[in-house]
């Protein structure tokens, strides 16, 4: 039915309003981004208030929109920054680290110890305010030259657990069958769907990994507080403990309010009574451009973060769900930089589990095509595994902290046979086929013993021809020695560094420091990170420029349901969003990552 000149005239009108008030509105926000820009005033003697809580992502745009709407978005990388900026900032005397609850890893964790450590160099304190923490909160303040917790407040340091659920009495009441493929001793990705219970192997690699944490947490705390590790080791079986009963057994230095922490602040950096402490806010300080400290100038180096899931298209930064790693979008920021003669050399930070094999393989091409021109450097996040390590193996350094969950060298693949669900449903298929093999991926029949012994075929050589020898030669190890130390594994940065799988320790400024030194850049000069892809603003995300519209409701109306769901119900299904591609064939380079570690 044709559309009414009025109703047309009530269209056109109300579209030219939003455009107006969309125009108006983003006018507005540069307007102000523009003066919020402008170099804050910082007076003399004063105090940064920092905060390390949420997910810490490694990296977040900033963006005058996200900024103007109030967006409190915290990354690792921009906090670490605040650190390094302080250092050489006259003007702040102390930090003040306020350590709420995160969901960020250990291999972050250390890399904000890192951070404090660097700034205490400068002579500089830096105090930790906790109104409840766990082990990694605790781990965290250790590096702290004073540790203060609140009052009513908690350390609940029991040391460290990993929960592994399975779904295979679930998947049986459903009548789901998972016919699976894996290569591998240690690849236990899919035990998860296979299994009601852990495998030898499976137990034997987290008791490793967990073994190798602990240790180090013990080792750490005790050389932070002045204790033996014994003594830490018993204070942990004994936990949890009030703030009053920490302070009495030397966990931290004192029980205190906010505010109370904040006095004692004026006296050492002797304030009258009748003076207000100048406390700068890390929003605030945010707004220090590092050129101004002499910080971030130099020599282009060009830092590609990689968070999230690998598969095939472009990458998702977060605005509509989950982060994921798109093929598409890294090899094209790889390829740039590595064919901008102004960059000298690539740092490429690492958060995934891993996950397409294909798509991996063509981050792993993009990044041998830049190495034959300048140097790239791998910096290793919370997790590079399975596919997160395949797109690390063949560049010139790599680096993780030794928290850094890695390896998992292996591959695996299957299909979902859900007759039984269709059988429960009341539903009935049939098959007419042409091509001896073309009935392989028949979801309501398991492989036949042709099928898998072509399909375990297809497994074994992409463990065996692609996986294993790009390690090796990436590494500069032979295959056979490759193969000993993969199967699937999981390590630890610390035992992958002890088998050759990593260079050294340190975080994301190491990376940059030793990728400054593999392109010649002189010690006493300064590198400018260039972030690229290019962060997409505010608006691009939310009106997907990049993208289809129905793409973006999707994703938009997936990730609403994600949220409604417990955090192990989330994991699950990532994991079986994942398994999705590899019933066509695709094989998977992942790590169970359903593992978690608290």
């Amino acid at each position: 039915m044709a559309m009414s000149r009025t109703r047309k005239t009530v269209l056109i009108i109300t579209s030219v309003v939003v455009v107006l008030f969309l125009v108006v509105l983003i006018g507005l926000a540069v307007l102000v981004a523009a003066f919020r820009r402008s170099e804050p005033r910082i007076d003399n003697n004063s105090v940064l208030a920092l905060r390390v809580a949420g997910s810490l992502p490694d990296y977040v745009p900033d963006d005058p929109l996200r900024r103007f709407f109030g967006s409190t978005d915290q990354s690792l990388s921009n906090l670490t920054q605040q650190f390094s900026k302080a250092k050489v900032d006259n003007r702040i005397k102390v930090i003040l680290l306020d350590i709420n609850m995160s969901s960020a890893g250990m291999g972050k964790a250390e890399e904000i110890r890192d951070a404090i450590t660097d700034f205490r160099s400068s002579g500089k304190p830096v105090y930790a305010y906790i109104e409840y923490g766990t082990d990694k909160e605790y781990y965290i303040a250790s590096a702290c030259d004073k540790i203060y917790v609140a009052p009513p407040g908690e350390l609940f340091i029991n040391g460290l657990a990993a929960n592994v659920m399975f779904f295979r009495g679930s998947l049986d009441k459903l009548g789901i069958y998972p016919d699976m493929v894996q290569m591998g001793k240690y690849k236990t990705a899919v035990e998860t769907f296979t299994r009601k219970d852990m495998s030898d192997a499976n137990r034997e690699f987290i008791n490793s990994l967990l073994d190798d944490l602990f240790n180090r947490y013990v080792d750490t705390i005790a050389k932070a507080r002045n204790k033996s590790a014994d003594e830490v080791r018993a204070l942990i079986d004994d936990a949890p403990y009030s703030a009053a009963k920490a302070k009495e057994l030397g966990l931290i230095d004192g029980v205190a309010y906010h505010d109370e922490i904040e006095k004692e602040l004026k006296t050492r950096l002797g304030y009258k009574d009748s003076d207000e402490l100048h406390v700068v806010k890390s929003s605030e300080y945010s707004e220090v451009e590092p050129e101004s400290l002499g910080l971030d100038k130099g020599e282009k180096i060009a830092v590609i973060f990689a968070a999230g899931d690998i598969g095939s298209g472009k990458s998702n930064d977060g605005a509509t769900g989950g982060e994921s790693i798109g093929s598409d979008t890294l090899a094209k920021a790889i390829n740039d930089a590595g064919n901008d003669k102004s960059i000298k050399a690539i740092v490429i930070r690492v958060d995934s589990p891993g996950g397409s094999g294909l798509a991996s393989d063509i981050i792993w091409h993009a990044v041998e095509a830049a190495k034959a021109k300048k140097p790239v450097v791998i910096s290793m996040s919370d997790v590079a595994a399975s596919g997160g390590y395949y797109i690390a193996a063949g560049a010139n350094k790599i680096i993780a902290q030794p928290s850094t969950i890695t390896g998992s060298i292996g591959v695996f693949a299957g299909k979902p046979v859900i007759k039984g669900f269709y059988d429960w449903l009341g539903i009935s298929n049939e098959y007419v086929l042409r091509g001896k093999q073309a009935g392989m991926f028949r979801e309501s029949e398991k492989f036949t013993p042709e099928e898998r012994a072509k399909f375990e075929d297809l497994v074994r050589r992409n463990y065996y021809e692609d996986f294993v020898p790009k390690v090796a030669k990436g590494r500069n190890k032979t295959a056979e020695y490759v193969d000993s130390i993969a199967q699937g594994r999981v390590w630890t940065g610390g035992q992958a560094k002890e088998r050759g799988l990593v260079d050294e320790f340190g975080g994301l400024d190491r990376a940059v420091e030793v990728a400054k030194e593999l392109a010649k850049i002189p010690k006493d000069k300064g590198v400018h990170r260039v972030i690229l892809p290019y962060p997409r603003t505010w608006l691009q995300q939310l009106f997907n420029q990049e993208g289809d519209e129905t793409q973006t409701k999707a994703a938009q109306q997936r990730a609403a349901v994600m949220a409604t769901l417990p955090e192990d119900a989330q994991r699950a299904l990532r994991f079986m969003s994942l398994m999705d591609h590899a019933k066509s064939g695709d094989p998977m380079l992942l790590m169970p990552f359903d593992i978690e570690i608290k």
